[in-house]
């Protein structure tokens, strides 16, 4: 029996979505207001949905708990009241849209899950804008 377990975690972040390497102007055609150069933020809203196998034995396809944990690890504390350009490693040369983001968390996140687990990664942006990303 196949199931799939989520996690809705959060975390508040700010970011300038920009290209280095084009003008001023040419990122604000592209970009629009996103290109601010004192950044903007926003409350990132997170579901981790873990598919698997219903463990027999414990009636799991993962701990909630030990889920949790990764994401307070890997996400929470690593992006919360960041500026993701300026403060983490993982967007110096990588523009923190939110695609680039659910990417990023779940290579964060999928490495730390037993090997035979699925992953999905879906980022909510604003309440009305969101990406999935799974690894594919």
């Amino acid at each position: 029996m196949r199931v799939t377990v989520s996690r809705h975690a959060h975390f508040n972040a700010a970011h300038r979505l920009y290209r280095k390497d084009w003008t001023f102007e040419k990122n604000q055609e592209v970009f629009g207001k996103c290109n601010n150069p004192n950044y903007h933020g926003h409350n990132y809203e997170l579901i981790a949905a873990v598919t698997g196998e219903v463990d027999p034995e414990t009636g799991y396809v993962i701990d909630v708990k030990i889920l949790a944990d990764i994401i307070k690890a890997e996400v929470e504390q690593k992006f919360d009241h960041k500026n993701l350009n300026l403060d983490c490693e993982e967007f110096a040369d990588l523009n923190p849209t939110a695609e680039h983001i659910a990417y990023v968390i779940y290579h964060k996140v999928k490495p730390k899950l037993p090997e035979h687990l699925d992953l999905n990664i879906t980022l909510y942006e604003t309440p009305r804008n969101f990406v999935s990303y799974d690894g594919r």
